[in-house]
Order: structure tokens, then C-alpha cells, then sequence
């Protein structure tokens, strides 16, 4: 039976760990998995622009021995040709997984639902489960009991958010979100997220209060705007300067890391001597989303494969 991944939300924390430790496998032998998706074809059906989930996830299939075909809905076209779920029962004809990044989380549902292969999320509005991985993936490699890391979220609350929150309480850590008053995370997703943490030991704290960093290893910022918002910079600076990460809030709270999923805006949501310093995890986090995305295509695709020694 096919296994889709549109987000996290139903992930034990067994199946989480696990795929961190899957990832770690594959980094450290990638020669080992070199055959792991031998014969297999992969649509990435993209409706955003994207520099490192098109890069990481086409050098990533490769790596291990897979084919990607690339499908770009907007300059080629695709959008509004024919339903979604047509597009999803046709590229399962061919392919033997769907990796997609798109504007709205129904659309990937209507794709899982029509597709008879898996349908992997590569970003929507709501979530970004791959983004995720590679952040705990960066985390867990300076720490090793994540249920002693206390990781604060500073900024516009978005579908990265929602996404470190779901897979951050179910791994155990201590996850804070700080968000400007009105640009607070879904509050469905915060009530899963307790019942997850409830469930699995975590702990999530969803303030506005900057201060609720105070104590925190890893400090994580986003844009301020999402990809496709178009509301003028000017119209929320304002609102989101006391929200920058930087040199000084990085000593007030103590923390140690700093990550950022990227783009990252230099001297707005994080300062630029920030991203190039020794806190900066931004380039050990983008590679790893090759090898989280790697360990998710491994466990949905090719879940029985022993690798070579």
C-alpha cells in the first residue's frame, strides 16, 4: 500500500527518529545507497520557483540511482489544462512518485488521492515537511538528545512553522514560536501540536514576546513575506523589526546556532554577519535537505533495500 507524505502531523515519534537516523546512514554512505531507487522515475511538479528543493531533491534521486523528470506547471503551461486530479492519475501512469510544490495543500490532496503512487510534499501553504527534516537533521548532529534542545521560531508564522512544530514536540524538544500580533501559526496547528506533545513529551510555547527566547540553543527565522505574498516590505517593517535575529539577541538568549531555511533576507529577518558567522548552521542545514529528502524518498520507495557495506 502506497504511503503518501503531506505532512507530519500523523508521524509517531519512532517513525521520526527513525528517518533521522535513516538520513545520518545514507550521508555517511551514500555509496552504500547508490542503487537504492534503481529503475525508478520520480515527477517533481513544480508551481513555485525554487533554487534548493528542485536542486537538492534532482541531485538527491540521482545519488540514489533514480531518474527525476521536472515539470514546471507555470512556463510549461500545465496550470488550468485539465484537473489536478487528472494530472495526478496520468503521471502515475509513468512515474513512481510525485513530488510537488505548490500554491495550496488541497492541491497535493486532490493529486494523493488520484495518484496511485506516492505524493510527496515539497512545500504548500500550510506545510514543509521536508524542510523540517532537514532542520532536526542539522540539529540532532550538534545534539544528541533533541529532548534536551530548546529550538525558538522568530518571525511570520507560516508553513515552516507549522511543520518544526509537528515534527519538533514529537521528537521531544521544547519548541517556541515568537510571532509579531497578527501573524501568529494556525491555531489548529497549535492545538495538534499540544496534543502531539502531550503525546510524545515534548513542549510548545507560542508567544509575542521576544523574551520567551531567553535560554534557547538554536534561534530559526523565516522571510517576513511568503513566497507569492505581494504585500509591500514597507507596509510591515515596522511591525517585524523588533523580531530580527542578530548578534545581540543571539548573546541575550544564550543561544549557541542559528538556522534559516532561505532565502534569507541579509539585514532584515537575520543580520548578515549572522549568516556568515561561526552560529550560522544555514549551509550544513541546505545540504542536509538532500540528505533528509533522501531518507524520505528511501523509506516511502524503497523501504526493504539493504545497502552495500
Amino acid at each position: 500500500m502506497k504511503q503518501d507524505l503531506l505532512s507530519f502531523k500523523d508521524w509517531t515519534a519512532e517513525q521520526l527518529h527513525n528517518l533521522l537516523t535513516l538520513a545520518k546512514t545514507i550521508k555517511k554512505n551514500p555509496a552504500g545507497y547508490r542503487k537504492a531507487l534503481d529503475g525508478l522515475s520520480i515527477v517533481a511538479l513544480f508551481e513555485k520557483p525554487s533554487l534548493r528543493t528542485r536542486v537538492s531533491f534532482d541531485i538527491g534521486i540521482n545519488k540514489l540511482g533514480g531518474h527525476m523528470v521536472y515539470l514546471d506547471t507555470q512556463s510549461n503551461k500545465l496550470t488550468g489544462r485539465e484537473d489536478v486530479k487528472d494530472m495526478g492519475a496520468n503521471l502515475a501512469c509513468w512515474a513512481d512518485a510525485i513530488v510537488s510544490r505548490v500554491f495550496s495543500h488541497n492541491t497535493l490532496e486532490q493529486l494523493a488521492e488520484s495518484s496511485k503512487v506516492p505524493v510527496i510534499n515539497a512545500l504548500c501553504d500550510m506545510y514543509h515537511p521536508c524542510q523540517a527534516v532537514a532542520d532536526y537533521l542539522t540539529i540532532s548532529e550538534h545534539y544528541d538528545d533533541l529532548s534536551k534542545v530548546k529550538l525558538a521560531y522568530i518571525g511570520d508564522g507560516n508553513n515552516v512553522t507549522h511543520s518544526l512544530m509537528l515534527v519538533g514536540v514529537a521528537l521531544g524538544c521544547e519548541v517556541v514560536v515568537i510571532t509579531p500580533k497578527g501573524y501568529e501559526v494556525d491555531e489548529n496547528i497549535i492545538k495538534l501540536t499540544q496534543a502531539r506533545a502531550q503525546q510524545f513529551g515534548g513542549k510548545l510555547t507560542v508567544s509575542t514576546d521576544i523574551n520567551a527566547a531567553n535560554g534557547s540553543q538554536v534561534l530559526y527565522t523565516d522571510t517576513w513575506l511568503s513566497m507569492g505574498d505581494e504585500t509591500p516590505l514597507a507596509d510591515i517593517k515596522d511591525t517585524f523589526s523588533g523580531y530580527e535575529i542578530n548578534e545581540t539577541l543571539m548573546e541575550k538568549t544564550g543561544a549557541k546556532f542559528v538556522l534559516h531555511c532561505q532565502p534569507a533576507h541579509r539585514d532584515l529577518e537575520i543580520s548578515s554577519s549572522l549568516i556568515d558567522s561561526d552560529a550560522s548552521l544555514l549551509m550544513q542545514q541546505a545540504e542536509n535537505r538532500m540528505h533528509g529528502q533522501n531518507a524520505i524518498l528511501v523509506q516511502l520507495l524503497a523501504s526493504d533495500f539493504e545497502p552495500r557495506n
